[in-house]
């Protein structure tokens, strides 16, 4: 059977608004997307690091509850689970501190069995840490070399703007090792200091030939050899956007499983592969944009699944 890996860092959310904590909840760019996966009765594999402590247990028996695998996680002694302070403003978007306490030996993990086709989530500020890079490389390099379909989310944020020539070559990197580069407009101006989609393509296919550019209310576009789209979405009243892009991804993942496409296909679907695969996504994303959970909802979940509650 295909797997779905998810290679990505680990934190307890907890959600302030207002001044005022309304949520706790584990997160992570990958794990909130292997959780509505793993809702959505895909099966998917989580690869990360946290400790042998209570917050850790707890994000622990959290994935195991909701059909994530955690076997390759590295569980380790010496250090604390990240916690993450996550602070929605006005528009109800969340900025972040965050409390780390690692040691010093990072993603102790073993290469994992893949088969061809096995599909690869991997993204955010971990793929491109210094003290995992080399394991993170490794485990990317066995996963290319195994045929697996690579999705990245470079998810690279304005506050590591002062970091980003350091960075870049990394972000690059992980572009080349990609099928399939997902990220918002927000994402690549700060990147490459493009300012829409066209622009952007021509920066990104250099190193991954498959796009999809979201650009919040103004929609998705995508951008392959074969095709050139843009998907209209509907405005909606978010109550929180945290987990918004992580599950845009997911829904993507979910559509390309769901629909049996393979990597050697990407480059030549068309328009119409594609809408069924950002409608997937944008559905994937607006429900968790409608509570302070950072996946899909479990009605939502039965729902894609073909069933009722």
């Amino acid at each position: 059977m295909r797997k779905i890996f998810g290679i990505g860092e680990t934190v307890l959310d907890i959600i302030f608004k207002g001044g005022q904590p309304q949520a706790a909840k584990p997160g992570g760019s990958m794990l909130n997307g292997l959780v509505s996966l793993g809702r959505a009765g895909l099966p998917g594999i989580f690869i990360s690091e946290y400790a042998l402590d209570d917050v850790g247990n707890l994000v622990d028996d959290f994935l195991k509850g909701n059909g994530v695998d955690t076997h390759l996680v590295h569980r380790f002694h010496d250090g604390k689970t990240v916690l993450a302070m996550a602070f929605l403003d006005e528009k109800n978007d969340a900025h972040y501190t965050f409390y780390r306490d690692f040691p010093k030996e990072r993603l102790n993990i073993r290469m994992p069995e893949i088969g061809r086709d096995d599909i690869v989530m991997c993204g955010s500020f971990f793929a491109i840490t210094s003290e995992i890079r080399a394991k993170f490389i490794e485990f990317m390099q066995w996963a290319g070399k195994n045929g697996a379909l690579v999705v990245y989310d470079p998810n690279f944020r304005k506050s590591h703007l002062p970091e980003l020539e350091k960075l870049r070559p990394y972000i690059l990197e992980n572009m080349q090792m990609a099928d399939i580069v997902r990220g918002s407009d927000e994402d690549f101006k700060t990147i490459f200091g493009t300012e829409n989609a066209d622009q952007t393509y021509a920066e990104v296919s250099k190193y991954c030939t498959c796009l999809v550019y979201t650009a919040n209310s103004e929609g998705v576009f995508v951008r392959t050899p074969s095709v050139s789209k843009h998907y209209p979405v509907q405005a909606l009243k978010p109550v929180s956007t945290i987990g918004a892009g992580d599950n845009f991804n997911a829904g993507m993942v979910a559509s390309i499983y769901r629909g049996n496409f393979m990597k050697n296909q990407l480059e030549s679907l068309n328009e119409s592969d594609w809408s069924g695969i950002v409608a997937m996504a944008v559905s994937f994303a607006a429900d968790v944009c409608m509570s302070y959970e950072n996946y899909i909802s479990p009605e939502f979940a039965l729902n894609f699944m073909g069933t009722t509650a």
